[in-house]
């Protein structure tokens, strides 16, 4: 089972070119389904039957969040497609089991008020204060996903409004800047970028203090730490400067299928969660097209 975990993330890592964030998630998906067939004296995937997933999503969500399990599920449904065109199994056992029903959750998002706030919050006369200034400006400039933050190549980054993006799927896009993110990167990268460099240049766009590639994680961290000091007094993940993103673009005039390009959802009903946040964007279209607004 451990080496037909393997072929399946090398499968995913050829085909489909998804992250390391992404895989390293199927990678621990998979092996807590292992570990816990094992429990009940399973040793091939041919013994995973319905019943079997059914028990063990069971087992899941005694102890994750429903959102959690949902995931967990659809990755494990991707990895018995995998095995019955590798001719390992004979069906998917997870294709009848159902997730639990989750709650309808709108994003979270920053006022523009607090959106300065954070932006403000790095120290801009030391070198990892200009890289976290220029770190979220790009974040909340562009709506990109941390995923693709942290592989931003240095040579793609040319002083324009324009950063060539490779999201998720492999899917190329075209993000947009503003001058402020435009002139936060320029000053990191001119004078930051290099005071961070040790030894060898990864030649990734962001660094951490020690020269090496920033991390997810070290995003993560760099987001809270700064949410924290402009004193909300709540955890903020670095998506929610992605719904900053999406939800000021609405509320500033922007149309639905514009956003989803700049976000780069490959379906517009992923996009349309965001119309349910903007109240400025809804009545700007009840006003336009309501006859008696």
């Amino acid at each position: 089972m451990d080496e037909d975990l393997a072929s399946f993330l090398r499968a995913l890592e050829g085909e489909r070119g998804v992250s390391p964030h992404t895989l390293a998630a199927y990678r621990r998906d998979v092996s807590r389904l292992i570990q816990f067939v094992r429990t009940l004296g399973v040793s091939t995937w041919g013994e995973v039957t319905t019943p079997v997933a059914r028990r063990y999503v069971a087992h899941l969500d005694r102890r994750y969040a429903r959102a959690a399990v949902a995931r967990q599920l659809s990755a494990l449904r991707t990895l018995f497609r995998y095995l019955y065109r590798e001719g390992k199994v004979s069906r998917n056992p997870f294709t009848l089991v159902s997730a639990p029903k989750q709650p309808r959750r709108l994003p979270k998002f920053l006022t523009p008020a607090e959106i300065t706030a954070v932006l403000g919050a790095p120290d801009p006369q030391t070198p990892l204060g200009l890289r976290d200034r220029a770190l979220l400006e790009v974040l909340y400039a562009t709506g990109l996903r941390v995923g693709e933050l942290v592989t931003l190549p240095l040579r793609d980054v040319v002083p324009s409004d324009e950063l060539r993006v490779l999201g998720k799927g492999r899917r190329e896009r075209i993000v947009l800047m503003g001058g402020a993110a435009r002139e936060a990167l320029r000053r990191y990268i001119a004078t930051a970028r290099p005071a961070l460099v040790r030894g060898r240049d990864p030649g990734m766009l962001f660094l951490n203090a020690r020269g090496g590639s920033l991390t997810d994680r070290g995003v993560r961290f760099i987001v809270d730490r700064h949410i924290r000091a402009a004193a909300f007094g709540r955890r903020i993940s670095p998506h929610v400067l992605r719904h900053t993103f999406a939800t000021h673009l609405l509320d500033g005039g922007a149309d639905l299928r514009s956003v989803q390009e700049l976000l780069g959802h490959a379906n517009l009903a992923t996009t349309q969660i965001y119309t349910h946040v903007s109240r400025d964007w809804l009545k700007r279209v009840h006003d336009k097209a309501h006859p008696r607004a």
